[in-house]
């Protein structure tokens, strides 16, 4: 089991914690990561488009001449799509975008994702990470203690309220509960900061 640094608040070593090797140090599988982030980004989507084809658009009733003899090419409506303001073909309609992923798939790359977080030396472990009231000078503090660059993903085993209040109006912060950590936020941070008792409930449910 690989061995990593555990910081306090203020920056300072306090001890060290091992990791397992199962969730935090297998070889990152690249495929995997890539079909869950294409997943997550899939299934944000809204999928509200919506255009009129030609038995949604009003009027068109009436054939616009007679079948034979005007020397024309025949039309039996106004709102076929090759007219101006007809329907249009094959144009988007409301739908979802998500599909399904194997549940082996997705927990291989969720280790994946926290296993290139470790590579990368992207990944730094705190004691405790603590507010006695939501103040935004604090967080950020803290962060410059801990040498977090600008997009920054914290992972608490509880969320404190005093703690979001403090870093949600820092740019490109997030904060998330051990529980709900997912491959595409993982990867769209250049740091990720986690408590010890976050590591362990991940550990829990990865290993």
């Amino acid at each position: 089991m690989a061995k990593v640094a555990v910081y306090n608040q203020d920056g300072a070593n306090v001890k060290e914690i091992e990791l397992n090797d199962m969730v935090f140090g297998i070889e990152p599988n690249k495929q995997a990561m890539f079909d869950m982030v294409l997943l997550q980004r899939a299934s944000i989507r809204q999928g509200t488009h919506k255009v009129k084809n030609r038995t949604e658009v009003a009027g068109g009733g009436k054939k616009p001449w007679r079948q034979k003899g005007t020397g024309r090419a025949r039309q039996g409506s106004t709102r076929a799509p090759q007219w101006r303001g007809g329907g249009v073909v094959f144009g988007p309609t409301p739908r979802k975008y998500g599909f399904k992923l194997n549940r082996k798939v997705g927990r291989l790359a969720l280790r994946s994702a926290l296993s290139s977080k470790v590579v990368d030396s992207e990944l730094t472990v705190v004691d405790t990470i603590t507010m006695e009231a939501p103040k935004t000078k604090a967080m950020i503090k803290v962060l410059e203690n801990l040498q977090a660059p600008a997009k920054t993903l914290l992972v608490v085993d509880e969320i404190d309220m005093n703690v979001a209040l403090s870093a949600r109006n820092i740019p490109g912060v997030m904060i998330l509960e051990a529980n709900k950590i997912n491959v595409y936020d993982i990867l769209n941070s250049n740091k990720m900061i986690i408590t010890e008792a976050a590591v362990k409930a991940i550990e829990e449910v990865l290993a």
